[in-house]
């Protein structure tokens, strides 16, 4: 039954603050909507402490990640984009708020820029080799298609009858004989590579076995490839390798549309290369902004202060500059009783 979560001080690790909310955000608790607080004293130790868990979060952010390993990681998820907001919060500077959400926006705009680059040159290579090798090779199905949809018309079946076939220099003209046959063939080839056997309707036949399907494949080749799978029945093989062949104008529709689809990808790869990054201007003046109070707060191009502290714009002493004060040394005169008397 909570309803809400008070964070009086910072704890050293994340897990720390994540156990904590986690006591309230259950499914055993009744109440839809919780609140959760988080208390800072301005221009105090709070500021180490809340860098200190962003800093640690970071990088179990990038071993928690499921992405790729990378070099570098100029990204932070949303639970440390959360500790530094507090960590700047506290520290009593807008100016420091400001790069912070500049430094993210930045390294964002960057990414953009570089997937931006990246597409440009894989448009680019596109242009270069893809589409020619593709349109070409395209260009060669349909002709091999269109040559052996011709052969294909020129060797036909008679009416109610077998076209024949020849195998082993046998021509068999009775679908039983030649169906047995096949199969007797098949069984003398035991390699993958394609052994050719004979011929059928004008195409060369060759068969070839799979070890691992523990299956044949009858390939009949003319300017294409065409396979059928072949099983046990005699009638049922033929009939497989008639299919084989009658698929051939879908095919040939096929390759079609895929050189008109390869077309249109090149037109439009030919409008996008060369396109300039739309956001390079955001990105400029974004840069020389957060350059500029790099300069101002004095810290690197890590983000890291030079400065051992950040003023707040509160006049409050710090607890950390009051630990940082050297200790005065003692007197070494020693200081007389209230009964004895100075001379």
């Amino acid at each position: 039954r909570l309803v809400a979560l008070h964070d009086l001080d910072c704890p050293w690790r994340p897990g720390d603050l994540a156990q904590r909310k986690g006591r309230i955000e259950r499914q055993g608790n009744q109440n839809p909507l919780v609140h959760v607080y988080r208390y800072v004293t301005e221009g105090t130790f709070d500021a180490y402490l809340w860098q200190t868990v962003e800093n640690k979060q970071k990088f179990i952010s990038q071993i928690m990640t499921s992405k790729s390993p990378m070099r570098s990681c100029d990204d932070v998820d949303e639970t440390a984009l959360s500790f530094a907001e507090i960590k700047a919060l506290c520290a009593g500077d807008p100016r420091i708020k400001e790069r912070m959400d500049l430094d993210v926006e930045v390294s964002r705009l960057r990414l953009m820029k570089a997937d931006h680059q990246s597409k440009q040159y894989r448009l680019e290579d596109q242009l270069l080799k893809y589409f020619p090798e593709e349109i070409e090779k395209h260009k060669g199905f349909i002709k091999g298609f269109e040559s052996d949809l011709e052969v294909l018309a020129a060797h036909p079946h008679p009416e109610d009858g077998f076209a024949g076939m020849e195998i082993r220099g046998d021509l068999l003209t009775d679908k039983e004989n030649a169906g047995a046959a096949l199969l007797d063939a098949c069984k003398e080839v035991k390699t993958s590579d394609p052994v050719q056997i004979g011929s059928y309707r004008g195409y060369a036949m060759s068969v070839e076995f799979s070890a691992w399907k523990q299956e044949y494949t009858l390939l009949l080749k003319g300017q294409m490839t065409h396979r059928a799978t072949l099983g046990t029945d005699p009638r049922g093989n033929l009939t497989r390798i008639d299919n084989a062949l009658t698929q051939m104008p879908q095919r040939l529709e096929a390759a079609k549309a895929q050189l008109d689809n390869l077309y249109q990808q090149q037109a439009a790869a030919k409008e996008e290369v060369g396109k300039p990054f739309l956001y390079e201007e955001e990105l400029t003046s974004k840069n020389a902004r957060l350059v500029e109070l790099d300069t101002l707060l004095n810290i690197d191009g890590k983000g890291q202060a030079h400065t051992e502290s950040v003023v707040a714009k509160s006049t409050r002493p710090s607890v950390l500059d009051n630990l940082k004060r050297p200790v005065q040394p003692r007197s070494t005169d020693k200081k007389p009783k209230q009964h004895e008397e100075v001379r």
